[in-house]
């Protein structure tokens, strides 16, 4: 019996002093292929939306990363619900609440979400000086929601 005393004391104090402490943070791989490098976003343009037919805020901003445009919409950006909604550049700073001619704009695309961050591409094509503003824009009903001016 006192042998299994023994044993038992002598397994309990291996295992006791065995025993390696744990660190519960993550595993980090700090080779450098690990590492993610992210590249620069340059910022050309930006302009805050204003209310057309519809209450709508944010800010816009024109900005290049690895060699792309985009448009940026920050997570201020607020409009509303409505069919047939696209952004759109327009010609000038202001463009009209109803009635846009198709010669003063080119669609980029169906609005997203009405509310949020979002980007969308710009086409390699678009020669950003020929407009002077974003627009949160009804096809359906050829109504500006809101529109955001870009200075020169």
């Amino acid at each position: 019996m006192k042998f299994q005393h023994l044993a038992l004391g002598i397994a309990t104090v291996l295992s006791i002093g065995c025993t390696k402490e744990v660190n519960s943070s993550p595993i980090v791989n700090k080779s450098p292929s690990a590492t993610t490098v992210s590249s620069p976003v340059a910022v050309a343009k930006s302009g805050n939306f204003k209310a057309g037919e519809h209450s709508t805020q944010g800010t816009v901003s024109v900005v290049t990363k690895q060699g792309k445009r985009y448009l940026e919409f920050d997570q201020r950006f607020k409009t509303n619900e409505g069919p047939d909604v696209f952004v759109i550049l327009y010609r000038s700073d202001m463009p009209p609440i109803y009635g846009i001619k198709k010669k003063d704009y080119m669609s980029i695309a169906r609005l997203q979400k009405t509310s949020g961050s979002q980007r969308y591409a710009l086409p390699d094509n678009v020669k950003l000086a020929d407009f002077r503003s974003v627009a949160v824009w009804c096809r359906k009903f050829n109504a500006t929601f809101g529109y955001a001016p870009l200075p020169g």
